[in-house]
């Protein structure tokens, strides 16, 4: 099952107007031209996957190998570099660009990116857990609940205190609303993961392929 795929950045979202007159919720997404850093095979590195490069990186920020490795592509070091497995390998050459005008309206896409991180956060606002009574001196107001049975230890998968987001998230099943080729932007509809200005990677929905 081949998966086509692309790199971008997360512009921000806004909203469009169908033919019918229908609005719409959709997520920019700002993806140059990507460039096929390395081809991987099975007989070199035991399996098949393209290396796809995003985003140019200042050569003085990039050490030897990251500039060797970009000469081999013919290009400069790139910010971003991820991988993307089936694909149709014979759709890629070391060099070559990706753009995406791969895409098209009405595809279903899945989205990964790292969604915003809060740091430490508590148990009501993490999990959205109910707090106790705030009056007649309670003293049970935001804190953790009960730990269970006295077995001298905590179970695992506990709701408790701890860190919040900057979590690697997949959505799945988003429709390409429109494709702008003169701007390099995609429109998805509804949101995907991660802040503004963050790297997203989009490719060809799995599940919906599959049917």
């Amino acid at each position: 099952m081949a998966r086509k795929g692309i790199l971008g950045k997360k512009v921000g979202m806004t909203q469009v107007f169908t033919d019918n007159g229908e609005l719409v919720p959709v997520t920019v997404v700002e993806a140059t031209p990507n460039v096929v850093m390395q081809v991987k095979t099975v007989e070199t590195d035991g399996y098949e996957a393209v290396q796809l490069g995003f985003e140019d990186r200042r050569e003085v920020l990039s050490n030897k190998p990251a500039k060797g490795h970009a000469d081999k592509a013919n290009t400069t070091p790139k910010h971003y570099i991820r991988e993307f497995r089936d694909v149709e390998m014979g759709d890629y050459e070391l060099g070559g660009e990706v753009s995406i005008d791969s895409f098209n309206s009405g595809d279903v896409v899945d989205v990964t990116g790292t969604t915003k991180g809060h740091g430490m956060q508590g148990n009501i606002k993490r999990f959205g857990q109910a707090r106790g009574p705030e009056t007649h001196g309670s003293r049970y107001h935001r804190v953790a609940g009960s730990m269970g049975a006295i077995i001298n230890r905590v179970f695992k998968g506990k709701m408790l205190p701890g860190n919040m987001g900057n979590n690697r998230v997949t959505t799945q099943n988003l429709t390409v609303v429109k494709v702008d080729a003169d701007r390099n932007a995609i429109m998805i509809k509804g949101n995907v993961p991660g802040a503004n200005n963050s790297l997203v990677k989009i490719q060809t929905a799995i599940k919906a392929n599959q049917k």
